[in-house]
């Protein structure tokens, strides 16, 4: 943790958001991030995916079940996403989404909130649209070939 956050000082010094991400393995340090956002204008620039795609190319693997996340903030929920999708299974945070919203950063606490809503109630109106006639379906299409 003491090393997330560093890196989340040293990045706020660089002009960027106040996160640093380590993953590690057997007390070794596998990867780490910080939020890139400042730099890349990519919203998906967070320091735990930065950390997750850094590990997973340098190991070309998407299982990353036997290593821990250490987050100098609380995970936003496309982080925590990216986390489970990956195997991850355990992780420590040091500043919660509520202290982190009280310095203006609520984006997390907003989509949590969202999340917890039915479909038709969220800020982000999604809605299904079916396959038109003849067009072929990818998922029948990844079925057939085996997966």
């Amino acid at each position: 943790m003491k090393r997330a956050v560093e890196l989340s000082i040293q990045n706020v010094r660089e002009g960027g958001g106040p996160f640093g991400a380590v993953l590690v393995k057997e007390d070794t340090i596998i990867s780490e991030g910080v939020n890139e956002l400042h730099k890349t204008y990519d919203v998906s620039g967070h320091a735990e995916m930065i950390a997750i795609r850094k590990a997973q190319s340098a190991l070309q693997t998407h299982d990353l079940s036997e290593y821990t996340m250490y987050a100098s903030g609380e995970p936003c929920p496309m982080c925590l996403t990216t986390m489970y999708l990956s195997g991850i299974k355990r992780g420590y945070y040091g500043t919660s989404v509520e202290e982190t919203a009280a310095f203006g950063l609520d984006a997390s606490s907003i989509i949590y909130a969202d999340l917890k809503m039915d479909r038709a109630a969220r800020g982000l109106v999604m809605k299904q649209m079916p396959l038109g006639d003849g067009q072929e379906d990818p998922m029948k299409l990844w079925k057939s070939l085996g997966n």
